[in-house]
């Protein structure tokens, strides 16, 4: 057994608003109490150290099953657009033995101050991992069930489609005029044409930041989560930029069945590794010469299923362990012409990165900074008062690193490209809150 880590943060509707006194338990599968209190005037429960399984069970893929050969029905699967063209996938569908779970599994009930009672089963925690769980009131779901991350199997396998799409003509109204990065994702949790599932709405973040600690293991190198994660966002940057389910009638950006697009579960705990990726790569999409849009960057596990021209999730770990870089990594399975791209435009974000800003910067930047965190200190009291005079002296610094501290930033007092857009999100919810 080794030791993993459990913070849990509670709030009202939005990030923005932090929920004090809310009482929480943690308990294991078995129903056992582990450990109860109250979150403080920032909505945070002191963190809570958890026996979990060994590390290793989540560093060594399963052994490599006998494969079955999919039928001729099952390889050519219907797909969302009738004159998209289907890649005929090489892939065999194979199953294993169940094996031991590679994190610790936990239970957590939250009791707001007026009576609202949440329920969180399956939050994971892996070994020498910090898990982060959220909890808000009132919640889209109060009772909410975190299965298995997709690569441990289970889930149905993507239907493959072409990874870039037929755009309209100029004149069209259905696809956007440049790749942008959106303030919000509506999540159908569904197949398409399931009516009867419920929309979530998520941030652009917080909806990647939830899918790739759906999809793979959060103890993989640096290089493999990066490289995953550019994946997961470039394919909902496809569908995003190509308005793909709009142009279909639907009213969601993306659905949450495997076989669609990409797994999300609402509710879910996160990974702190995970999370600091996505903060830094979030604008970051796949694409080749001569084309518009980011790549529909397909992928499957690489053991169970395997598809040419898709990442192979196991496989970008090996290739990591080998000192590949994320990019080598995801060149290696997409091809040698493809490139990494910033989306012109992060929209709902009130002010573009200005650039590092650390002790003894000043300007604009640093001033928008300085108004930004005043108006979260409003909400967030541990975060001094600061004078907005443009200088970033030692009480700005300072203020950055409660910040950080608050929001499971890495503690460094200066702001970088994560810190900005965290502080940007952050100020958005506070500010919506106060109109």
């Amino acid at each position: 057994m080794a030791i993993g880590t459990l913070k849990i943060s509670t709030f009202g509707n939005t990030v923005g608003s932090p929920l004090e006194n809310v009482s929480i338990t943690v308990s294991d599968s078995g129903g056992n109490l582990i450990a109860s209190g109250m979150t403080d005037s920032e909505g945070k429960l002191v963190p809570v150290i958890l026996s979990v399984p060994s590390e290793q069970l989540s560093l060594t893929p399963p052994e490599e099953p006998q494969q079955i050969p999919e039928t001729e029905s099952e390889a050519k699967s219907e797909i969302l657009e009738e004159e998209d063209q289907t890649v005929v996938p090489d892939n065999t569908v194979t199953e294993t033995a169940e094996s031991p779970l590679p994190f610790g599994s936990f239970n957590i009930t939250a009791q707001s101050p007026d009576g609202e009672t949440v329920t969180v089963d399956g939050t994971q925690v892996y070994a020498d991992t910090t898990s982060l769980q959220n909890i808000f009131f009132p919640g889209q779901s109060n009772d909410i069930n975190i299965p298995n991350p997709t690569i441990m199997g289970g889930f149905p396998e993507k239907i493959p489609e072409a990874e870039t799409k037929r755009l309209p003509f100029p004149s069209g109204t259905v696809v956007l005029p440049k790749p942008v990065v959106p303030s919000i994702i509506i999540v159908h949790a569904g197949d398409p044409s399931d009516s009867s599932a419920p929309n979530y709405t998520v941030g652009f973040k917080d909806y990647i930041k939830n899918v790739a600690s759906s999809e793979i293991f959060a103890t993989w190198p640096h290089e493999a989560l990066k490289a995953n994660i550019i994946a997961i966002v470039s394919f909902t940057l496809n569908r995003v930029f190509t308005e793909w389910y709009r142009g279909k009638g639907y009213s969601f950006t993306v659905t949450n069945s495997t076989a669609y697009d990409q797994a999300f579960i609402y509710g879910r705990n996160i990974f702190a590794d995970v999370s600091d990726i996505v903060d830094e790569v979030f604008n970051l999409y796949i694409t080749r010469p001569n084309i518009s849009q980011p790549i529909l960057a397909q992928y499957s596990d690489g053991i169970r299923v395997i598809r040419s021209g898709w990442l192979s999730q196991w496989g970008s770990k090996e290739l990591a362990d080998e000192g590949y870089s994320a990019l080598r990594i995801l060149q290696t399975y997409y091809g040698r012409d493809i490139f990494l791209q910033e989306a012109e435009k992060v929209d709902g974000i009130p002010s573009s990165f200005p650039g590092y800003l650390d002790l003894g910067s000043s300007g604009q930047g640093v001033r928008v900074l300085q108004e930004q965190l005043n108006a979260i200190s409003n909400n967030f009291p541990l975060i001094p008062k600061l004078a907005v005079d443009g200088i970033f002296g030692p009480k700005t610094e300072e203020s950055v690193r409660i910040f950080q501290q608050i929001f499971n930033l890495p503690v460094t007092g200066a702001v970088n490209f994560a810190t900005w857009y965290r502080i940007s999100d952050v100020y958005v919810a506070v500010r919506n809150l106060a109109e």
